[in-house]
């Protein structure tokens, strides 16, 4: 049940991130990016038995999942403060928020993939 709740937000976040992005509005298109993929990390989270409500929990189950598929997703991930961090502090270059929303964009179809076996 759980799962589907935040899968249901994923949905919602991402719709949004892209709409804000259509906009122009970079900063709040970011934090909705990173959103979405806290909610599939939850999701994972749930589904594994993972503990799921930190900041610290998140950056443990991509280790976790790294190890798992033995793949450094961390670093699609870091990409993803990247983005969380610019909502508050709006830092980012149009060019350098590409790149970031780029890697977001790849962690959130590798999150999903692992979330639909």
């Amino acid at each position: 049940m759980r799962v589907e709740v935040y899968m249901k937000l994923h949905e919602k976040y991402l719709k949004d991130a892209e709409e804000l992005y259509a906009k122009g509005e970079l900063a709040q298109a970011g934090e909705k990016y990173w959103g979405a993929i806290t909610a599939l990390l939850n999701a994972i989270g749930e589904r594994k038995g993972w503990s799921h409500y930190t900041h610290r929990d998140y950056a443990e189950i991509v280790e976790k999942l790294s190890e798992e598929l033995r793949e450094p997703i961390g670093r699609l991930f870091a990409s993803t403060e990247r983005l969380h961090a610019n909502y508050y502090h709006n830092f980012l270059t149009k060019v350098n928020f590409e790149a970031h929303r780029e890697d977001a964009i790849k962690l959130v179809q590798k999150l999903k993939s692992l979330i639909d076996c």
